[in-house]
């Protein structure tokens, strides 16, 4: 039953990502740990690919539009792409096993990852609850690179530790920082998330056994699910839908943070 449930529950992640525009990816993890029964550091691993071959597609759908500002995607992913390499190749691999004990409770690395993860998912829910505010800016425009540079490195450390996409941190910085349209912040942070994701994947394949058929499967339905829910979007409006799956989104990250440290 669990395992029909993880099967549908890819189909919905790729909805909410088409539909909303981001944050499906926050689901990735808790769907293949509590449903599929995969472990936490193998499942952040399984989303990375997940995450980036559906946010692939939805990039190239905004290319169409003309509304990924490539230069600045640049700029942000390069030092993204280190840092979520780093996290995976030499990062996780270094966390022992068993961190420590506590009376009964054993404190292992899967429950470190779990409890960031949920604090992670508790951040995005916040984020999508707030209403988003767009700034127009005329005349000459000067960027901040090593801070736009310095957050890049930030999220991708984020992103290799926990397997989430990290759009909640990208959008709000290419906005603000790099004073890009909401448009095109959505679409260009797409574009960062399938690479810097993608190549964080590849910085597993000496360390994690994958299983390649699960795999594609998996995210070949995430892949369904995200063309279905750009189609819904033009019928739904995906930010009438935001605050009730940020809602959603905090109601699992206190759940799960109380499932790892109370029981």
């Amino acid at each position: 039953m669990l395992l029909i449930l993880g099967w549908l529950g890819s189909l919905l992640m790729g909805m909410v990502l088409g539909l909303v525009g981001g944050g499906g990816s926050i689901l990735t993890v808790p769907i293949l740990v509590y449903l599929m029964e995969v472990k936490p550091v193998l499942a952040t691993s399984y989303s990375l690919f997940v995450v980036g071959t559906t946010t692939l597609i939805g990039t190239l759908l905004y290319i169409r539009e003309k509304l990924v500002d490539y230069r600045m995607g640049m700029v942000f992913a390069t030092p993204a792409f280190l840092g979520v390499f780093l996290v995976r190749r030499f990062g996780i691999p270094a966390i022992p096993e068993e961190l420590g004990t506590f009376g009964s409770v054993v404190f292992s690395r899967d429950m470190l990852v779990m409890v960031v993860f949920a604090a992670i998912m508790i951040l995005a829910s916040v984020s999508m609850l707030r209403k988003s505010k767009t700034n127009t800016v005329s005349g000459a425009q000067k960027f901040n690179y090593p801070l736009i540079a310095g957050e890049g490195l930030l999220v991708g450390g984020v992103t290799g530790f926990v397997g989430a996409g990290g759009g909640f941190l990208i959008i709000p910085a290419l906005v603000v920082l790099a004073r890009l349209p909401m448009k095109v912040a959505v679409g260009t942070s797409l574009m960062i998330i399938a690479v810097k994701s993608l190549f964080g994947f590849v910085g597993d394949l000496g360390t994690q056994e994958i299983q390649w058929k699960f795999l594609a499967l998996f995210s070949g339905l995430a892949a369904v699910g995200l063309l279905l829910g750009v189609r819904l979007s033009r019928k739904i409006s995906g930010e009438q839908l935001k605050p009730a799956f940020g809602w959603f989104v905090m109601v699992m990250g206190i759940a799960i943070l109380i499932r790892e440290t109370v029981f």
